[in-house]
């Protein structure tokens, strides 16, 4: 089986229907501490503190997210994002079969709840990358919580680590795993990787893609392999930009 990690967005739909909270990857007890921090300062009613753990600057902005974390309806993580890479793996238009592989082989690594499966429901929210939530440091917090619950998980499988940089930070494989760059006319592309990786993780799905050698034989609109590289136990795909 072939797990992609993914990244998650700072936008987010709002709204849900699901139920409130219920069981995530590897449960709701690990992340108690860090979610109730979280709620207590959503609930206090000290906008100074909201608007500096959702990084923003007016009390209008911050209302949406503004609520009971525990009492708050869900949806399923990959349902819940909306930014560039969900953009492009457009969610919506998904096959059910597509939209239930999504939800079964995408891990995406919250700044709240942590590393959660795809499928997980999960309530709205709103951390700033690199923000603390209260006397929590989430990337800390995670990396000591999951790391080894993850290489459990991932043990007798392919890894592809399509999350940008910053989520090393929760957790960084110690089986084989492999990462995509993307290039255009020499030069590695940082923003725009968002979109191709929400686009290798549509194919993914459209595809119902299981293996590395199965994503190697994709053909995937305005891409092609430049070169492969192999440090130690990552592997990293290097595509042109063709389009």
């Amino acid at each position: 089986m072939l797990y992609t990690l993914f990244s998650p967005s700072e936008g987010k739909h709002h709204g849900g229907s699901g139920a409130p909270l219920g069981d995530l990857l590897f449960g709701i007890a690990p992340r108690r501490e860090i979610l109730e921090s979280y709620n207590r300062i959503v609930t206090s009613g000290d906008m100074e503190s909201v608007k500096r753990l959702f990084g923003y600057k007016k009390e209008s902005d911050c209302l949406p997210y503004v609520a009971d974390l525990f009492a708050s309806p869900t949806l399923p993580a990959i349902e819940r994002y909306d930014g560039i890479a969900y953009d492009y793996l457009d969610v919506p238009t998904l096959s059910p079969e597509a939209l239930a592989y999504v939800k079964s082989h995408a891990i995406i690594f919250s700044n709240l709840y942590g590393p959660v499966m795809g499928g997980d429901p999960i309530a709205d929210y709103k951390v700033k990358q690199g923000n603390d939530v209260g006397a929590v440091a989430p990337d800390l917090y995670y990396k000591k919580a999951f790391s080894e619950q993850l290489d459990a998980l991932l043990e007798d499988h392919e890894i592809l680590d399509l999350r940008a940089g910053y989520y090393d930070k929760f957790y960084k494989p110690s089986h084989p795993f492999t990462t995509l760059k993307f290039v255009k006319e020499g030069k590695v592309v940082s923003h725009w990787a968002k979109a191709y990786r929400g686009t290798v993780l549509r194919q993914l799905a459209l595809h119902g893609v299981d293996s590395l050698e199965a994503l190697m034989k994709l053909e995937i609109e305005g891409l092609i392999v430049r070169e492969i590289k192999k440090v130690k136990n990552k592997t990293e795909i290097v595509f042109d930009i063709i389009s």
